[in-house]
This record gives C-alpha cells, structure tokens and sequence, in this order.
C-alpha cells in the first residue's frame, strides 16, 4: 500500500481481503462465479474504474472548471492583508498577553469604581446597578504583561463584583495597549487567555477522527488544514484588497471544494460527480443570494463588528460580503450531502447491477429525502441556536413574530438559512440524477471488461491443458 493510495483505494483493499458470503449474488453458482472472475463484482465498496469515454467526458468538464478555478487565484491572490492605522476600538487594538500575579478584596467605594448618580435617583436599573456596585467588594487586580516591548511591567486591575468575567490568580489574561493614553491608562485586560483548553480540545477531536476514520480522518483533517488556510490566506485578505466579495467566495468555495474533496476520497469518478453536484448547487445558492439580499434590502451592516469593518474599509461591499457569507457557510453542508448521494447511488449499482437510471434514482433519491430533513432542521436550529440572546430580547419586548422577522438582523439570517436549505435541498435531485447517469452509462463497458478477462483466463487455462 504505497503512500499515493487515496481514501477509496485504501477501502478497496480492505474490501477485497475478505469475500461477503452474499457476494455471489443472483444466484449464481460458486463454480460460476470464480470461471466468470469477478467474485467481488456485488461487493460493498469503491465502484469499479469507469470507461474511458466516460473519464472523458468527466474531465471535458472538471479540467477547465479546475483551470478557471486555479486563474481566478491566481488574479484575485491578495499577497497578504492590506496595513491601516489601529483605531483602538473593539478587535482592532494592539494586544499582548499577561497574567494575573496578585488578587485581593477590596471596597468597591474606597477604590472609586462606582459613582451614585448625581442626583441620587436609584428608580432607573443603572441607577440602581451603581449603587449595588458602590456597596459591593471589588477586586484588585496586579496583572504583569508577559509579552511585548514592555513585558515585565504591571498594571492594576478593578473588576466589579457583578462583572460576568471574574479574575482569579495565576491566570492568563490578555490585555490591551493603548500607547496614546496616559501611563497610568495605557493596559486594561479585555479577555482570559484561552488557548490552552482550547488546544487539548481540538487534540481530543484530532485524535477521535483519526482513531474512528483512520486514512479517511487522517485526509478529513488534512483537508480542514487546507480549508482553513485558502480561507486565511486568500478569502480574507482578497475581500479586504477590494475585490468584489462574491467573486472571492466562488473562486475560494471551488478551491476548498476540489482539494477538500479529491482529498478525502480519491481522484474518482465518484468524487467527481459529488463535486459536479456541489457546483451545480452552489451556483444555484449564488443566483438565490443575489436576488434575495438585493430584494429584501439587507445591508449586511448590523451589528459592532460589521460598522467596525465598515468604518475601517468604506469602500467595502457589506451586501457582498453577506452573500459571501451564505456561500461559504453552504459548502460545508453540501459537500456532505453530495458525497452520501453519490455513494448511494454505487452502492445501490453494486447491490444490483442490473438496475436502470431511473431506479437508481428512484432507490437513492429516497435516501435523500431523509437526508433533507434532517439537514435543514440542523441548519436552522444552528442559526437559531447562535442568535438564541437577540430572539430572548424580542421575547422580552413581547414583539410580534412579523416585527422580529422584519428586522434585518433577524431577516439576514432568515435569508441566510432559506438560501443556503435551498440549495441543499436541490443538490438531492441534482447529484443523485448525475450519480445514476453516469454509473448507468457504464455499466455495458464494465460488463464487456469483465467479459474480456473471463475469456482471457478461459483461454489460458485451455493452453495449459493443451501442454
């Protein structure tokens, strides 16, 4: 097994080491079967190689997609993201990391950190959250900067007792640098330093998909890493050089979905109609954004972090952006969806060659259906599940359905799910249709390949015997 195999290849070895007792199949004799050569031909497994008119045809679409794929980075390539002053606001501060090396409890009066209202009126919840404060205990923190061209000096840090995050010694923290400010002012920690569990996690999920998915997890991860870095490394950056956002998204999309894929499970014909699927979804999922996001009139500017981009790039498209967005997050379901229809769809073939395309789409497409529901009830309740605290505020405001699904903050989401579920839902009947085709269509040069090395072997044990 030499280190080139891919996912499919790998399973095929594993498949063949070991003959299912059923895999004669269609009752044929056993004596039959092994004169015939092809004992393994009703196995569960990788579908056999297609014909070579069929990689033809396959590769007459794929090779320029591929190659338009490969020119569109190699235009729109960013060559890193473009430098700007730091505004200090939000994400864009300076930062370096600290630790908390001293904590103790002190009066949240004698250290000033809340003042009673001018005018004494506690009626108001400020009011009276101020004046909870004044008569709480705070605590003093002494927090070192470990990291920087000041690392080693400290700073004083002054948590609320109602403050959601609370600081405890010994712990890393990360802090912010204002070099503009007063000396006295110039580091405030803005977060906990988290890397740590967050690391041992995704050890943990690195390890389980290995353990369970062996070469096939193995390629998965190797294929996130590169997700990750087309993402980083070209995404990002492009949209922030002012490219438009959705021709960015494409582009990165179709590379992540060509290398993600062949990736995993092996430069097949299989894998090529799964990916066939994808970009037929794909585009449809572009087409419906479009419309949708210029209809409704989202802006695609609602919250902090969209005005902080907005006012550090004003040329930026933020509707762009939010399409870019919806495609992006589609892939990841899609690729999924397309490659369980195309599996379907060969091992159905493999159950019973003899089935036509239309009862393998008719056989498949009912795999999809259960498939369907379960992905788009994932995929609203993942949406609704991120914006859980904005729908608990509309239940406080006792809105109405309608006024919360007016709102854009809301409706970008609506829009987002609907989209995206959409085009799930299409790439069912898209890629089991193609699936069915294409191994339908193959079947007669399978058969005559099969038939060829049972005459082969036939006349050459007839030699033998002449000798």
């Amino acid at each position: 097994m030499g280190p080139s195999r891919s996912c499919d290849d790998l399973s095929v070895t594993s498949s063949q080491q070991t003959p299912e007792p059923h895999s004669h199949g269609h009752g044929a004799a056993p004596g039959d079967v092994a004169a015939s050569g092809h004992v393994h031909s009703h196995a569960h497994g990788p579908a056999e190689p297609v014909s070579r008119h069929l990689r033809r045809v396959i590769a007459a679409v794929l090779i320029p997609f591929a190659t338009a794929v490969l020119v569109g980075l190699a235009v729109l390539w960013p060559g890193g993201a473009p430098g700007h002053e730091r505004t200090g606001v939000g994400f864009d501060r300076q930062t370096e990391q600290g630790t908390v090396v001293a904590l103790e409890r002190v009066s949240c009066e004698e250290v000033n950190a809340a003042q009673v209202p001018p005018t004494g009126d506690t009626s108001t919840p400020e009011g009276r959250e101020t004046v909870n404060r004044q008569q709480g205990d705070c605590a003093r923190a002494t927090v070192e900067v470990t990291t920087g061209p000041e690392k080693g000096r400290q700073f004083v840090e002054i948590v609320q007792p109602d403050a959601p995050r609370q600081l405890r010694e010994g712990q890393g923290v990360v802090v912010a640098y204002a070099p503009d400010a007063p000396r006295d002012l110039q580091y405030s920690v803005t977060d906990v330093n988290r890397k740590v569990p967050i690391a041992v996690l995704a050890g943990i999920f690195a390890l389980a998909v290995v353990l369970v998915g062996r070469m096939r997890g193995l390629m998965a991860l190797i294929a996130l890493a590169v997700s990750f870095a087309v993402l980083t490394l070209f995404i990002l950056p492009a949209i922030l050089q002012g490219s438009n956002p959705l021709v960015v998204a494409v582009v990165g999309s179709s590379a992540i979905m060509l290398m993600a894929l062949y990736l995993c499970h092996g430069v097949t014909a299989r894998t090529s109609v799964a990916v066939l699927g994808t970009l037929i979804s794909l585009l449809l999922i572009g087409l419906l954004g479009s419309l949708f996001i210029g209809w409704a009139s989202l802006s695609g500017n609602t919250d902090d972090n969209t005005g902080l981009i907005k006012g550090l790039y004003p040329e930026l498209d933020m509707s762009g952006l939010l399409l870019a967005g919806v495609i992006i997050g589609s892939l990841g379901v899609l690729d999924d969806v397309t490659v369980t229809q195309t599996s379907a769809v060969w091992e159905l073939h493999h159950a019973d060659p003899g089935m036509g395309p239309r009862a393998l789409y008719r056989a498949a497409i009912r795999i999809g259906r259960d498939h369907i529901a379960s992905v788009v009830n994932t995929l609203v309740l993942a949406y609704a599940g991120a914006a859980l605290p904005l729908l608990l505020l509309f239940s406080i405001a006792q809105s109405s359905v309608g006024t919360v699904a007016n709102s854009e903050l809301v409706a970008q989401e609506i829009v987002r799910t609907l989209v995206g579920s959409i085009g799930l839902v299409a790439s069912v009947p898209v890629t089991t249709a193609l699936a069915a085709l294409v191994v339908s269509a193959d079947r007669p040069a399978a058969e005559e390949k099969r038939a060829a090395t049972a005459a082969g072997r036939t006349g050459g044990r007839g030699r033998r015997r002449k000798r």
